[in-house]
């Protein structure tokens, strides 16, 4: 395995010699691509925070961001944070908005924040209108692909792909490996209603032409006798058709949330937040066949081998 960093400040491009020990983390949801090492401090390496920085694994170049933390010691090294583009999205801006689908939305954004973008899919849903006030652009773009989901039943995944922001359906994100009791040293399985399970779903929006306040529910009886009443609450903007988002809702919130956590599994560049392994696992009161979605990837390199570390969400998938 032969793994290269590269730093450039200004006209001079840096290689440092690497301590061992690379990680490398992507997330699904709201949350940058992250890359730490720690290099040793010969006298040479000159290189300062907004410095480019990227790797490439087995001449597979796997990321691209830029220097956001150093933290030096008394041995000389020095350990330093990047992150990809996405850093950027964690800036608060207002926007308004009539009639825009979230990848035009996200190409506006990247466009005003002076970001690099590739592959953006046509979202195909026209949103209303929105207002996102003083809200991060995550916020801002997360919004506008969840009213998407909800009217499309289609889910899009936000990546920095190697310096260039790109939005990705997750159902051509599947990867072609199989992750088994034979590829991962630890893993286990989890399903709870305690996070993003809701049996009860209420909307209501402030009716400004009759001054009442218009409430649309949606509930199933027979889970609420199981779990009890556990309820989802928005406040609509104009535009929104109370009714069938509340229907779309409670079947997308309505059942167990079930994750799986694998660690040590044996390494590939190519699974990232978003992307969706094979898994075949058995458990003793479940077994497991099918493509799960990975949440959170943790990929680690040392001692001349690469592991990762896994946290997939099954069944429907979780936004």
């Amino acid at each position: 395995m032969n793994i290269q960093i590269l730093i450039q400040n200004g006209d001079m491009v840096f290689v440092p010699a690497v301590v061992d020990g690379i990680q490398w983390t992507t997330e699904r949801k709201s949350t940058p691509g992250k890359l730490t090492f720690t290099a040793v401090n010969d006298g040479n390496l000159n290189v300062e925070e907004g410095n480019a920085v990227k790797m490439v694994v087995d001449e597979t170049n796997v990321f691209f961001g830029y220097i956001f933390t150093k933290t030096r010691d008394k041995n000389r090294q020095v350990s330093i944070t990047c992150y990809d583009q996405l850093r950027y999205f964690k800036n608060k801006d207002t926007y308004s908005y009539v009639n825009k689908t979230a990848s035009q939305l996200l190409m506006m954004i990247c466009d005003d924040f002076n970001l690099k973008y590739g592959n953006i899919e046509d979202t195909g849903y026209l949103i209303p209108q929105r207002l996102e006030s003083n809200k991060t652009l995550f916020d801002i773009v997360q919004n506008a692909l969840d009213a998407t989901l909800m009217n499309t039943k289609k889910l899009y995944v936000l990546y920095d792909n190697f310096g260039r922001i790109s939005l990705e359906n997750i159902a051509s994100m599947k990867v072609n490996m199989i992750i088994d009791a034979e590829t991962g040293q630890n893993y286990d399985y989890k399903s709870t209603i305690d996070t993003q399970t809701y049996d009860q779903i209420k909307l209501t929006f402030d009716n400004e032409s009759t001054g009442k306040r218009d409430v649309y529910l949606a509930k199933d009886t027979s889970n609420i006798n199981k779990w009890g009443i556990l309820q989802y609450y928005e406040q609509l903007q104009e535009g929104e058709n109370g009714a069938a988002k509340a229907d779309q809702l409670l079947q997308y919130y309505n059942q167990k949330t079930r994750n799986l956590t694998v660690k040590n599994a044996w390494g590939d560049v190519r699974v990232r937040a978003g992307t969706s392994p094979l898994i075949q696992l058995s458990f003793d009161d479940i077994v497991i066949n099918n493509y799960m979605v990975c949440e959170k990837v943790t990929h680690n390199f040392s001692n001349h081998e690469h592991t990762m570390d896994l946290t997939l969400s099954g069944g429907e998938f979780i936004a």
